[in-house]
């Protein structure tokens, strides 16, 4: 190898700056002002540069229909339902009567995924607390899980299985595993990047679930100092303790190319086009 070879091998491997991720952006419907009809909340998030929508479960038909319009008529699809029982009635639960609403909001936010054109449903699956082991959220989760696929595929809608802070799938591993088990593609994991931080790294878990990923959230995270105390804080976007280029990087190794949704507090239209832009600097690897 020449001189020249060599300076284009080097630039090559290490090229000066990142190639931007091929994600696409979106917003979760509730950060937007409150006081906003549907549509005018769709027509800010465009206004502001983001691409997409992700919505709650809506049990309201006539709310729903008009979620459907508001996309259709800005341009803003949506991509993706968060469902809304999980927490207050979780499938781990021993009551079967909680186990039955779990399901039910969840059969809603398939039907509400289906209506918009929508291909996810998040899903937190379990809660571990002093009534539910972890061994028991495991198997009841599952158990309620694999009743709803058959709709899921019905519907052609992914059942995403969302990290967060319930004390369940609490490594990279736990979680990969946990999806596997099911051995379908109507089930896969919704990472959430800021939930890792307290006990792990973004990049370690994306590495770890690579193809599992159906869906992103992004936001920041960091330990604070108030009054003595370490308090979590879930502040603006690029202000926390994460490594954002090694998210980018850890993203463009698995080959990730599905939409990333902010799920930070809201805020008025300087505020989320600002939210906007440094969105755009995570996208670009900056």
């Amino acid at each position: 190898m020449n001189r020249r070879e060599f300076f284009v091998a080097a630039a090559a491997a290490s090229p000066s700056a990142a190639a931007r991720l091929p994600i696409r952006k979106g917003i979760l419907l509730g950060m937007l002002p409150k006081e906003l009809p549907h549509a005018g909340k769709f027509r800010l998030a465009k206004e502001v540069g983001f691409e997409l929508m992700e919505c709650p479960t809506i049990a309201s038909e006539p709310e729903a229909e008009e979620i459907k319009r508001a996309s259709e008529t800005t341009g803003v699809p949506i991509h993706s339902v968060m469902n809304m029982a999980h927490w207050q009635f979780p499938l781990s639960s021993a009551d079967p009567q909680v186990v039955a609403k779990s399901v039910q909001g969840m059969e809603t936010s398939l039907k509400n995924a289906h209506l918009w054109g929508a291909d996810t449903v998040l899903l937190v699956p379990a809660v571990v607390n002093p009534q539910t082991s972890y061994a028991d959220a495991w198997k009841r989760s599952q158990e309620q899980i694999r009743k709803l696929i058959p709709l899921a595929e019905k519907l052609k809608v992914v059942i995403a299985v969302e990290n967060v802070w319930n004390k369940f799938l609490t490594s990279p591993l736990e979680f990969a595993h946990y999806v596997d088990e099911f051995r379908s593609p109507w089930v896969k994991a919704y990472f959430d990047v800021g939930n890792v931080v307290l006990f792990g790294y973004p990049q370690d878990w994306i590495r770890t679930l690579g193809k599992r990923i159906v869906k992103l959230h992004f936001k920041d995270f960091a330990l604070r100092n108030e009054g003595g105390k370490r308090v979590a804080d879930f502040g603006n976007l690029r202000e926390g303790d994460i490594d954002w280029k090694e998210v980018h990087r850890a993203l463009a190794e698995t080959g990730y190319q599905g939409a990333a949704t902010l799920e930070v507090k809201g805020g008025d239209k300087t505020y989320l086009a600002d939210l906007n832009r440094r969105f755009d600097l995570i996208l670009n690897g900056e």
